[in-house]
């Protein structure tokens, strides 16, 4: 790989062989490379390859404003528990997640501990990030002085959430959590469940609502090629349809979409397990 800019000791633009700019971090890389020249690769750790059109260079810069022990701490870290490999497509991920830590240890030298409303949340409707998230906590804090408190894995866990989405910031996992929240708190008033309880099929809703929220924010709601399905589920479940119409006119007023047809059925589907679970009847 060339390299294109050297922004610190270590990080580098540069060119890798397909002729796209990445984003190559390591101790001591930029001392060694020089415009122009190859990157050794054995000083390499990990290679960000921008994706969704995002400017290269303005991440580059974003990544040499971390501090160098946070950000390899950081790094390291991803790889090591398996939330991200030796190459990248997520480089705001590495980011957020270096910049929470980065604030987390200043907050820590001065003796703050955070206590994060989000905990419980977190914890039933992520439990699959926030297991992922005490992992990466524990990776960072073999490289971190001083150690970050326990409580930092839920705001990480809310990071690795947040990757799925286009927004570089958390505000549109904060919104998602709550309306998911409410969505749940509906389907049990209406049907006399208790949704909180770790059933699969509550377990599957929380899933397909926020693969629902990424097509939402992505603009690619469900459309048209399962329209027949969509109709059969309508009509085999009219309770749990009426009960998928009001989740999503909840949708529509937090986040301003309007729902196709086709995605108020699977809400409905999923509405049903739900139901039918409880009585027994099977998924």
């Amino acid at each position: 790989m060339e390299a294109l800019r050297v922004l610190n000791n270590n990080v580098v633009l540069a060119r890798d062989e397909k002729g796209q700019e990445v984003i190559l971090t390591g101790r001591g890389i930029g001392f060694s490379s020089r415009q122009g020249k190859p990157v050794d690769p054995a000083l390499v750790v990990r290679v960000f390859v921008p994706a969704d059109g995002r400017d290269p260079d303005h991440l580059a810069e974003a990544f040499a404003l971390i501090g160098e022990d946070v950000l390899r701490a950081v790094v390291i870290a991803l790889d090591e528990v398996g939330i991200e490999g030796r190459e990248s497509t997520r480089p705001t991920l590495a980011i957020a997640v270096a910049d929470h830590v980065a604030g987390a240890l200043d907050r820590a030298r001065r003796g703050i501990v955070v206590e994060y409303p989000l905990r419980a949340e977190a914890q039933t409707l992520y439990a699959a990030e926030y297991a992922q998230a005490q992992r990466l906590l524990a990776a960072i804090n073999e490289r971190v002085d001083p150690k970050l408190d326990a409580s930092e894995a839920t705001a990480l866990a809310l990071h690795l959430v947040n990757a799925g989405f286009a927004s570089g910031d958390l505000s549109f996992t904060y919104t998602m959590t709550g309306v998911i929240q409410q969505l749940l708190a509906v389907v049990g008033k209406q049907h006399g469940l208790d949704v909180s309880q770790e059933s699969v099929s509550a377990a599957r809703f929380i899933t397909h609502v926020r693969y629902l929220f990424v097509r939402i924010q992505q603009h690619r709601q469900l459309k048209g090629h399962e329209s027949t399905i969509g109709k059969g589920i309508r009509q085999h479940y009219p309770e749990a349809t009426h009960t998928a119409q009001r989740l999503a006119t909840i949708v529509e007023l937090r986040l301003g979409q309007q729902l196709s047809e086709d995605e108020v059925s699977y809400l409905a589907l999923h509405v049903a397990r739900m139901t039918m679970e409880e009585d027994g009847s099977g998924a």
